[in-house]
């Protein structure tokens, strides 16, 4: 039998070598993966570095805070709106002190309550985020944080727009009356908003919570505004 061509050797000991290499690069990529997946499944132990990673990824260039844009982008992320009500929850949880901002503390420490360190945990908590708002106590948190949230920090009061858009956003999905207090406020005197009025409102709508008002006492220590919101309603639906 002829001796076998050298070349035909070579050229099966590079196949083996390179079969063996796809073999390792094939087992290294998948514990890889199943690492990854594994990982993102239990949603991984909380790392603050990650965390502070995650923050640079929308901080504006000084990388002090999240500016506006980074806030759209990273609700972007979310798939949820800017306008979307959780945001404020979101916020809340950090405690962010101006609306529009998120310094790197504030997301540190908010982040860290909550055990998210990137946008996939963040994302799978959107729902329980949203059911806060459905408990009494936790929402009366939130929409007391929101007044000072949203104003300007040299006011102590919120300007009537922004209070109006506030309003909207919290209760538009808990108060049958929302459109109408805020035909109210468009057709009154009131050009701003002050904390007691803000957190009597709450009050007033847990209380009085009926259209016809029935439950609504003209000698109770209401704030002046919502003595007229009264009468200014059932004086339209009287008419109509």
């Amino acid at each position: 039998m002829p001796p076998k061509r050298k070349k035909a050797v070579l050229y099966t000991e590079t196949s083996a070598k390179k079969a063996k290499n796809t073999e390792d690069n094939i087992s290294s990529m998948q514990k890889y993966f199943k690492s990854a997946l594994s990982c993102e499944a239990s949603l991984c132990k909380y790392s603050d570095r990650k965390c502070e990673e995650w923050f640079y990824k929308y901080a504006d260039e000084n990388k002090k805070f999240i500016g506006p844009v980074g806030i759209e982008r990273l609700c972007k992320d979310l798939q949820v709106e800017p306008e979307d009500v959780v945001t404020l929850v979101i916020a809340w949880k950090l405690g962010a002190e101006s609306m529009g901002y998120f310094k790197l503390n504030e997301w540190k420490n908010g982040m860290a309550s909550m055990e998210c360190d990137n946008i996939i945990k963040l994302k799978s908590m959107l729902s329980s985020l949203r059911d806060l708002l459905k408990d009494g106590a936790q929402f009366k948190k939130i929409y007391r944080y929101a007044f000072d949230f949203s104003r300007d920090k040299d006011q102590k009061s919120l300007d009537i727009t922004t209070a109006k858009a506030m309003l909207l956003l919290l209760l538009n999905n808990s108060w049958s009356l929302i459109s109408d207090f805020i035909e109210f406020l468009n057709q009154s005197k009131y050009k701003i908003i002050n904390r007691d009025q803000w957190n009597s409102l709450l009050e007033f709508i847990r209380t009085v919570s009926s259209s016809d008002f029935s439950k609504y006492d003209e000698t109770g220590a209401w704030p002046v505004m919502l003595d007229e919101f009264v009468q200014w309603y059932l004086d339209k639906t009287k008419m109509s």
